[in-house]
């Protein structure tokens, strides 16, 4: 098994911490020693002496390993803007060279660590990194959230482009319902299995409450897990 899966997006708001907490949650019931690391978040709440990030504390509480908040999400900024804007306000400078070492230690501490990005796959973090930039150094195989909407097939298909072009190793996509309504789900479902180099790795329906929203089809869970274990 890899060490770790780095989780991006065909865009924000497609679903990625949803996916990301499933997946550690899956990994943690069967036994792995699972943690959760989401580098750089923007859109943050005051709380216990620092700003935290919502998502972040998503793969906190879904973890089997606890580390420290600062270890699970080192920038945090207040504005939910793009990270490298918001960086650029508090007077910080995203380091790659930090990033890494902060997911060594989530290695010394875990079997297995779920990485999760900000955003979509090209996000900038600094004047000269950006998420695939993290992706790459730290040599994680990606899984793809798509946001099954309107112009969903466009999205994947360049986002799954960029990743093989960038030279990563895309492990699978992942397609997350972000409305109860649409109607082509299904057929855009087909589309994208026929056109997409990488296969698909789970599909999670559409869920109305926040309750709700953190609960999979047992099935999805058993084959995403599947799927993931097998991967080399």
């Amino acid at each position: 098994m890899p060490a770790g899966f780095f989780i991006t997006g065909t865009d924000t708001d497609v679903g990625k911490t949803h996916v990301a907490s499933q997946i550690i949650k899956a990994f943690a019931q069967s036994g792995v020693a699972v943690s959760g690391f989401k580098p750089v978040a923007s859109g943050a709440e005051w709380s216990a002496g620092r700003w935290q990030n919502s998502d972040a504390l998503s793969l906190l509480d879904a973890a089997s390993v606890t580390l420290p908040y600062e270890v699970v999400n080192p920038y945090c900024f207040e504005p939910a803007i793009a990270p490298h804007i918001a960086a650029k306000q508090a007077g910080v400078t995203i380091d790659q060279q930090q990033i890494t070492a902060l997911y060594k230690q989530h290695e010394a501490a875990s079997e297995l660590v779920i990485v999760e990005g900000a955003g979509g796959w090209k996000v900038p973090l600094a004047d000269e990194l950006s998420f695939d930039d993290v992706a790459l150094t730290l040599g994680l195989p990606v899984i793809l959230v798509v946001g099954m909407k309107l112009g969903c097939i466009n999205h994947a298909l360049l986002t799954e482009e960029a990743i093989l072009n960038k030279g990563c190793r895309l492990a699978g996509w992942v397609a997350n319902s972000t409305t109860a309504n649409f109607e082509q789900l299904q057929d855009n479902m087909d589309a994208l299995k026929k056109r997409m180099q990488s296969p698909c790795i789970g599909a999670f329906s559409y869920k109305d409450s926040a309750e709700n929203n953190t609960d999979l089809d047992q099935q999805n869970i058993i084959s995403l897990l599947a799927c993931l274990t097998e991967f080399r």
